[in-house]
């Protein structure tokens, strides 16, 4: 297998919503998004699944469709082999209605990224054991993405960045945005972290006081 990035005379942007613009139809599934894009490589497949969660728009089963992707890809890209999905995955519609303008807008944001991209250290990107690491990044991503907290804000978009970051640096042998990518990861956790603590504390406090208005009733 090898992972090659998209073509090079196009800027990464353009190659993205080249790719969007050939989803056809009002359902789409992933297997012919994996068709669409083609042998552009398997981290590109994971930047491209990344994007509609960059855009404030709720499409219904998408978080766990590609989430679940993400996470089979990224095993692919760690063992350097051909990757495989169930058939669950692969042949689950999705609708286009909302899911192409997202593609869309997604890409014009990454595409901003095209102007400080470029190759700088390369010790994060260079030996094979960098790149299996980098490769379970992007499962880790890919698992914080399946997480049901797609009604919180940033609790997909934060996995996605890292995601889109660990892959602009793998591609492009761009240290500094594998760097941001490991950030990314940390601040997820971190915000996952804060959101748990807070349902606790919501939970003590409700329970509390549910108790104060049951106590009367004891007596």
């Amino acid at each position: 297998m090898s992972v090659q990035m998209h073509d090079v005379n196009q800027t990464l942007a353009e190659s993205l919503l080249q790719a969007a613009h050939s989803i056809k139809g009002e359902q789409v599934t992933l297997r012919q998004i994996l068709e669409i894009i083609g042998e552009q490589g398997l981290i590109f497949v994971c930047m491209f699944l990344c994007i509609p969660f960059l855009i404030p728009v709720s499409i219904p089963g998408v978080s766990t469709v590609f989430g679940a992707a993400i996470i089979l890809l990224s095993i692919s890209i760690t063992l350097n082999r051909l990757p495989w999905l169930p058939r669950q995955i692969m042949n689950r519609p999705i609708t286009t209605e909302k899911l192409i303008p997202t593609l869309e807008r997604g890409a014009q944001v990454i595409g901003r990224l095209d102007r400080w991209v470029r190759p700088r250290m390369i010790r994060f990107t260079q030996s094979a054991a960098m790149n299996r690491f980098n490769g379970l990044m992007l499962m880790f991503g890919g698992v914080l993405l399946i997480f049901p907290l797609g009604l919180i804000p940033f609790s997909n978009t934060l996995p996605a960045l890292a995601v889109i970051f660990l892959g602009v640096g793998m591609l492009q042998r761009d240290g500094l945005f594998i760097l941001l990518g490991y950030v990314m990861l940390i601040a997820t956790v971190l915000y996952f972290g804060l959101l748990a603590v807070a349902a606790v504390l919501a939970g003590n406090g409700i329970m509390s006081l549910l108790g104060l208005v049951r106590l009367p009733l004891l007596w």
